[in-house]
């Protein structure tokens, strides 16, 4: 460990003690909100000892290529990213940091014999001392916005090197962050090399202190959908289309990784419709704890509904008959946009600023967008202008436009083809990435 500290100034040595003092206090809430979520989602309640930075047994000696990617959409991003480091140095053993059960639980596939996974410590001194030398990593690749100021800190202090790749920082982000520049931008000057999405995320993030920072793309645009996932989601529409009378049709709307106040927007829309002739409705929420509460707002709505974990291999004739389908499942989000006509974009309804909407153009699925998608601006702008997505200014209108496209095949088959297209002419980040990580 090195004996000097990073500079910093007296402003930032004093604002980085008080927030280390006031996670210190936090930490028993921290471990009883944890303890909570783990009645839904079991993951948490496993090996909480480690946030606090304490470990059952040594780690083995190894110059670990540590990931830090918080929850689901990061590990994703993660996945491409490792893949790519794999094939440029086939020996490297990874350490998988994560602190949401989600991200854990899809990180565990690309685990190899050597590597090793472990929950990301809460951002006090002492466990991130304890974490770090503990495992001892070569350096530190944190995934879009994971800046921790006590973190940043004691890897400096350790001589542990700090990368942030796939990086963005909305304007939204970047102006809330200004209210604490002596944490954030303290934290940002000590990052060794920042890779940014686009010019204008590596913009504001040199204005915010990285001080070396390159555009290389983004990793999302890597990932291939699962084959089986998309042959799967086909072989259900077909399965629609077949029992579907007299028609021979039954087009699929797809709500897509929805957000807290979305569904009630979408539900209260949905009612106002003619029951005649509607589309089956298919809801994805974005958390898996939420799915019961998004289950009985349907039913509370007076609609049918089949849960997606109600049927094995393919929806038995309950399901079939269902008017609302929900995706209470996951990683299967390939399933759900090759059997939809059309996808609403969570988290762009509500001021949230959208969800990944490249998995969907990979998928071939017409995308409908509401007013917010900071997260996402230039991805929802290209896709924009590359004619696989619409914009709109509300739930209401975002359920008439994906509507028409349910019963324009012509149009919907154009904007597929378009996503399609769009989303194969992005890619290549990962490489460039995993080079400048190496290097």
């Amino acid at each position: 460990m090195s004996e000097e500290t990073p500079g910093e100034t007296l402003t930032e040595q004093a604002c980085r003690w008080a927030y280390a003092g006031l996670l210190r206090l936090l930490t028993p809430l921290y471990l009883a909100r944890l303890w909570r979520r783990g009645a839904a989602e079991p993951l948490y309640r496993q090996g909480l000892a480690q946030r606090l930075g304490c470990y059952p047994r040594p780690a083995e000696a190894s110059d670990w290529v540590w990931i830090h990617a918080v929850s689901l959409g990061e590990t994703l991003a993660a996945a491409a990213l490792i893949q790519a480091l794999r094939e440029q140095q086939p020996a490297l053993r990874f350490l998988l940091t994560h602190s949401t059960a989600t991200g854990r639980a899809a990180a565990q596939p690309l685990l190899q014999p050597g590597d090793a996974q472990a929950w990301l410590p809460y951002d006090t001194p002492g466990a991130v001392r304890r974490f770090l030398q503990h495992w001892r990593p070569r350096f530190g690749v944190l995934m879009e916005t994971e800046i921790w100021p006590t973190l940043q800190f004691e890897a400096a202090r350790h001589g542990v090197p700090m990368l942030l790749a796939n990086a963005r920082l909305s304007a939204r982000s970047q102006r809330r962050g200004e209210r604490f520049a002596p944490l954030l931008h303290a934290a940002a000057r000590r990052l060794s090399l920042v890779l940014a999405q686009t010019e204008a995320d590596a913009q504001r993030l040199r204005a915010s202190g990285a001080p070396t920072v390159q555009v290389c793309g983004n990793l999302k645009f890597d990932l291939t959908p699962d084959a089986a996932l998309l042959a799967q989601g086909r072989q259900w529409r077909a399965l629609l289309s077949s029992n579907a009378e007299p028609t021979g049709q039954r087009p699929v709307l797809l709500a897509a990784v929805t957000r807290e106040g979305e569904e009630a927007q979408l539900l209260q829309a949905w009612r106002q419709l003619p029951a005649a002739g509607r589309p089956l409705l298919l809801i994805v929420p974005r958390h898996p704890q939420r799915f019961d509460e998004v289950a009985a707002l349907v039913r509370s709505a007076g609609l049918s509904l089949a849960r997606r974990s109600g049927w094995a291999a393919q929806p038995d004739a309950a399901a079939l008959a269902a008017e609302v389908w929900l995706g209470d499942s996951m990683r299967e989000m390939a399933l759900y946009y090759a059997l939809a006509d059309a996808a609403l974009l969570g988290g762009s309804f509500a001021p949230l600023g959208g969800q990944n909407l490249i998995e969907a153009a990979a998928c071939g699925c017409p995308l409908v967008m509401g007013p917010h998608t900071f997260n996402f601006a230039d991805a929802a702008e290209r896709s924009l202008q590359a004619g696989a997505a619409l914009r709109v200014t509300d739930m209401t209108q975002g359920l008439q436009a994906a509507l028409a496209l349910c019963t324009d095949p012509a149009r919907q088959q154009a904007m597929a083809s378009a996503a399609e297209r769009f989303a194969a002419q992005h890619r290549g980040a990962a490489a460039r990435m995993a080079a400048e990580i190496l290097r």
